[in-house]
């Protein structure tokens, strides 16, 4: 039987409508990721999360600030092929043996201007050849000396030589110190110091000597020489001789050169010269080069001085530099022009001038600059009323007190009036004012008495 009450439910526990609704329009909760727990303090991020020396942690791989192998390649790869690159140059020049180089004349170049090719024309005739750097050095029986600078040689190497007795003695441009010691007899063409010198040239022989005889015409010139009464000179120039054989004894000889040009490499090929070099240098069995000893210190008796020690191209660059100087400073003065006058800006008048000067002094606090100039402006006022003359545009103190004192007709001492002009400075502002008004004052006097 049914009753008209309530309808009965549905099985089941029973759900009050009021609670049911809201949980039926709530969406669906998604679980949230939990957030990161804070850092340990005093700890990096990577290791406060547990990731300690590249491991990991809780939450993923840490950041490692530690840099990688490559990252180090990629930094330094310039530097490490810079610094490749120097020591290979290094090894290079430290293991590359440099070329040998020579002095000109020297026996063993094989330059322009060596005498290597001389040498040896002179083996291939048989002659034994040789260098020393001894001038007192054994001679070997019939020997020609060859010394190719002998003003390098000290005096006492000179002397050396000239006691060896050699069979011939071959000197290339010697000076006049040189002769005396080893040639005596022979003496330059020129006065005092200026030494006559001619370019090398062609030139017939023009003389008895057999080795310039059968040569003929050659190359010579350099310095000019005079050979004694026994002598001979050849290939004249300029009345005097690039070539002078002078015996010295039985058998031995000087023979002097102007210059060694004809011996060298690149000449010995033409005209007479190898002709000529082998008559005078091959006329005995052994041929002996001096080569002077260039590392040795230079001698005591020969004091340079301070232009010696700067180099020749020096001379050029500065005159450069002076030339360079002058032309710039006309180019500056003529780009400056003429003096052209300009109007101020602004007149100022001078009561402005004068306030403004004033308040720099208030500020300043400087009462005896303003005093000073006060009375220096009416001293120089009141001189020319008085006939007082301006000495370096001030009168004199005591002329200009006792002509304003003579002026006041006893009104006042030329004390008081000296106190006045030339006072002491005042100590306040009141001070100040109180001696602009008497200058006033006493200037009015002045020019009304």
């Amino acid at each position: 039987m049914t009753s008209t009450g309530t309808p009965t439910p549905a099985t089941g526990p029973h759900v009050p409508p009021a609670r049911q609704a809201p949980q039926a329009a709530q969406p669906p909760q998604t679980p949230l990721t939990p957030p990161p727990a804070p850092a340990a303090p005093g700890l990096p991020v990577d290791l406060a999360d547990g990731t300690a020396d590249g491991g990991t942690g809780a939450n993923g791989p840490g950041t490692s600030l530690t840099p990688t192998p490559r990252a180090l390649w990629l930094r330094s790869r310039w530097f490490l092929l810079a610094g490749a690159v120097l020591l290979v140059t290094g090894l290079l020049l430290a293991g590359l043996k440099g070329e040998d180089s020579y002095p000109p004349l020297d026996p063993r170049s094989t330059d322009p201007g060596g005498t290597h090719a001389v040498v040896r024309l002179l083996e291939q005739q048989g002659l034994s050849t040789g260098t020393t750097t001894d001038p007192a050095a054994p001679t070997a029986g019939a020997e020609t000396f060859v010394v190719p600078e002998p003003d390098l040689l000290t005096p006492e190497q000179l002397r050396a030589l000239a006691a060896a007795r050699h069979s011939r003695l071959v000197l290339i441009a010697p000076g006049s110190e040189t002769l005396d010691v080893l040639a005596p007899t022979v003496s330059q063409a020129g006065q005092g110091d200026l030494q006559d010198y001619a370019a090398p040239a062609t030139t017939s022989a023009a003389c008895s000597l057999p080795d310039a005889v059968r040569a003929g015409s050659a190359q010579l010139g350099g310095l000019l020489y005079r050979p004694g009464p026994k002598g001979a000179g050849c290939y004249p120039r300029h009345n005097a001789y690039p070539l002078v054989q002078e015996p010295t004894g039985a058998g031995t000889d000087v023979v002097v050169l102007g210059s060694g040009t004809f011996l060298t490499n690149d000449k010995i090929d033409e005209e007479g010269n190898a002709s000529l070099a082998l008559g005078l240098l091959g006329s005995r069995p052994r041929l002996t080069w001096l080569l002077p000893d260039y590392s040795a210190p230079a001698p005591a008796d020969r004091r340079k001085e301070l232009t010696d020690f700067i180099p020749a191209g020096w001379y050029w660059a500065g005159l450069q530099l002076a030339v360079a100087a002058l032309l710039a400073a006309a180019w500056r003065g003529r780009r400056l022009g003429p003096v052209v006058a300009e109007n101020l800006p602004v007149v100022v008048r001078a009561a402005e001038t004068t306030e403004g000067r004033a308040r720099l002094y208030r500020r300043a606090k400087a009462r005896g600059r303003a005093a000073d100039a006060l009375r220096r402006a009416a001293c120089t006022r009141l001189a020319p009323v008085l006939g007082v003359p301006l000495l370096n545009g001030a009168p004199d103190p005591v002329a200009l007190c006792a002509a304003v004192a003579d002026r006041l007709a006893g009104d006042s001492t030329a004390a008081a009036v000296q106190f006045l002009l030339y006072g002491p400075a005042p100590t306040d502002d009141a001070a100040l004012l109180r001696l602009a008004d008497d200058l006033d004052a006493l200037e009015r006097q002045v020019r009304q008495p």
